[in-house]
């Protein structure tokens, strides 16, 4: 027989049983957007599209910078979103960066320091980690790490660093061909891996282009862009790297490295200009069909001619080939930026523009004729800047401009925070949403680089350092003991080494202890070994 209750006890009963249901009503909540175990379920966490170019210069973006070309659907995912002003790398070459943004980890720590080395896949990168917790996941393009890809329902993938025409992809069964212009290509690919995705889980894609890696070959449908500009040349072009030893031993002129044939594509059919890999031209443009062919010989041939004609040398040789190099590079940014415009309007159509994390940025910066070069590598400005914009307007305002130092390490954690996923104890970067959802939240006062690949073709010196808001060290070493600073805010082209200058030394003496707690928070304490 049931014992009666009170009135007093009955209410107790009620208040308790309503304040448990409360509590797993918000318990389960919290579980369904932030454990997905095995199962996040759609809407709940955002999409994310990740796309990412190679050797995207920041002064070839017009978001940051627009002397030279206009990149209107790049610059709308910042319009509509946050543009990061100071986004770094911590390694300026490809390999490299790639092995960083997947782990979040220096180049020491996930074991991918050049481009000569292997990428170890068993280690745990942010796509395992969205797959095990219920995102579909892709990556379609450069891979450039000599492993396969793990962590990926799905992939397609270059063969090493790929064709601008025609390229072989590695997919999860085969190797198969393409035709047409590589980064039309890996956005057809992208778009049809979207559209035939599994709709009932988030997904996370990886966009990579080979553009605009050198050789910088255009798309022959926009051979038109450019053709009569005159770019304006870099006051620091004619650099004598005075006081700069390490900086005056690269191997990465425009003047006296760029090849005439190779890189500005000057193949005369009478063999005249000799050039260290002319061959090497002559093999690339073997893959291209009779009609992509014949597009390119009627660009070129006047070209060619008005070359041979004008029989340039010493500075206006030089600038003869600055301009050259321009002209075929920003073709190439103008096809990644249409290609954007693709992917944000399929996006759109499909209704899951807002739902998604767009993120664009590059493995690293580029020299556009700053201190004569071309290529990366070294820890100055140029290069070791690179482009960062993203989108989600559930998160980020539009028109958001933010200035805090952020590096590639910081894209794993970001990634797996939006998803609701722990973020490993032995991951390095930080989480960018904090800075999202804080007007001034704590943040890292420096950053730390570290650059291997020495000796290789551009001869650039191993180095490591350290910059903050205002100033920059870096020490080169192996085959050479040297150290630079440079105050960005009195000499932001990096010309004048201040090291030797007795009033600079207290400054000098601080950044050297910044640098080796740096080294000692990212375990980056035995260089000899490298």
């Amino acid at each position: 027989m049931l014992s009666k209750s009170t009135p007093d006890e009955l209410k107790l009963s009620i208040m308790n049983t309503t304040s448990l249901t409360k509590i797993l009503i918000l318990s389960f909540c919290f579980a369904l957007i932030f454990g997905c175990s095995g199962t996040c379920p759609k809407d709940k966490v955002p999409n994310i599209l990740f796309i990412m170019t190679d050797d995207h210069s920041l002064q070839t973006f017009s978001a940051y910078d627009n002397r030279f070309i206009e990149t209107p659907n790049l610059d709308r995912i910042g319009n509509e979103g946050v543009v990061f002003r100071n986004s770094f790398v911590s390694n300026s070459i490809c390999a490299p960066s790639r092995a960083v943004m997947l782990t979040g980890k220096h180049s020491h720590k996930n074991g991918q320091i050049n481009n000569t080395t292997t990428f170890n896949g068993n280690q745990v990168t942010f796509p395992k980690l969205l797959r095990e917790k219920g995102y579909q996941t892709g990556l379609i393009g450069k891979w450039h790490l000599k492993s396969l890809p793990t962590g990926f329902d799905h992939y397609e993938i270059l063969i090493g660093q790929g064709d601008y025409y025609n390229s072989k992809f590695i997919t999860n069964a085969d190797t198969i061909a393409s035709e047409g212009y590589v980064t039309n290509v890996i956005t057809d690919k992208s778009i049809n891996w979207l559209e035939g995705r599994n709709k009932e889980k988030p997904f996370c894609m990886l966009v990579h282009h080979k553009a605009t890696h050198r050789v910088w070959q255009p798309d022959t449908a926009l051979f038109h862009l450019y053709k009569d500009e005159e770019f304006e040349v870099p006051e620091t072009y004619f650099d004598n790297y005075e006081k700069r030893p390490a900086a005056a031993q690269q191997k990465m002129s425009i003047a006296e490295d760029m090849d005439l044939v190779y890189d500005l594509k000057l193949l005369d059919k009478e063999g005249e200009i000799k050039t260290k890999y002319r061959s090497r031209y002559e093999s690339i443009l073997k893959k291209m069909t009779p009609e992509q062919r014949a597009a390119w010989d009627r660009e070129y041939e006047p070209v060619i001619a008005d070359f041979k004609a004008k029989g340039l040398k010493g500075d206006a040789l030089s600038l003869f080939k600055y301009q050259r190099y321009m002209q075929d590079y920003l073709r190439c940014v103008a096809s990644v930026d249409n290609n954007v415009g693709r992917l944000l309007d399929y996006l759109e159509e499909q209704g899951e523009l807002d739902n998604t994390l767009i993120v664009y940025t590059s493995d690293q910066g580029f020299y556009m004729g700053e201190h004569g070069w071309f290529d990366k590598r070294f820890m100055y400005e140029q290069s070791l800047r690179t482009p960062l914009v993203m989108r989600y307007p559930k998160l980020i305002k539009p028109k958001t401009e933010l200035h805090q130092l952020v590096q590639n390490i910081d894209y794993a954690p970001t990634f797996l925070d939006l998803a609701g996923i722990d973020i490993p104890e032995d991951i390095q970067g930080e989480s960018l949403v904090k800075l999202f959802n804080h007007d001034n939240p704590k943040w890292r006062e420096a950053i730390y680089y570290h650059y291997y690949e020495f000796p290789n073709e551009h001869m650039v010196k191993r180095h490591y350092g350290i910059r903050t808001g205002r100033y920059k060290l870096i020490h080169f070493y192996n085959d050479i003991d040297q150290w630079e600073l440079y105050d960005l805010v009195n000499d932001p082209n990096e010309m004048l080494n201040l090291c030797e200058q007795e009033d600079m030394q207290p400054v000098t003496v601080r950044l050297k202890q910044q640098l080796e707690q740096l080294q000692m928070e990212y375990d980056d304490s035995d260089r000899s070994t490298f």
